[in-house]
């Protein structure tokens, strides 16, 4: 059964999943109005959900021009137990700080840093404040 919820303040269920190793899938508008979606490592401050990517990424370029997002966090335990989160980005951050939130996201999926060679680009923190979530399970 799904539950909704409206307004920033991030759902038990919500939080609970982006602490996890849990995957996410993000969806942001492309230029020409097309979703795209992709996934990806989510984090959480227990107030606001967090993805980092680089600022050369398609997603980071149409979340500039678009703030609003949606992200699906599935329970990689039992994918029917999800959290969507519906908003826009409140805050992007890169430098030192994006890149600390990067290694933390490594080491919950994959038990390492996040290896240095991988970076193209500058890496960046983007703050998403949910504005409806819809969980299940």
């Amino acid at each position: 059964m799904a539950d909704t919820q409206d307004g920033p303040e991030l759902h038990p269920v919500t939080r609970e999943l982006a602490e996890g190793p849990n995957y996410a899938a993000i969806s942001t508008l492309l230029p020409s109005g097309r979703i795209q979606t992709q996934y990806i490592w989510v984090g959480t401050d227990g107030q606001r959900v967090y993805v980092n990517t680089e600022t050369g990424r398609r997603k980071f370029e149409n979340l500039q021009r678009d703030a609003r997002v949606t992200l699906a966090i599935r329970d990689e335990a039992n994918p029917y137990r999800f959290a969507e989160v519906r908003g826009r980005v409140a805050e992007t951050s890169t430098g030192p700080e994006a890149r600390a939130q990067i290694d933390e996201l490594s080491q919950k999926y994959d038990g390492r840093p996040y290896p240095a060679e991988n970076i193209t680009t500058e890496r960046v923190t983007i703050w998403i404040e949910p504005e409806r979530q819809v969980v299940s399970g």
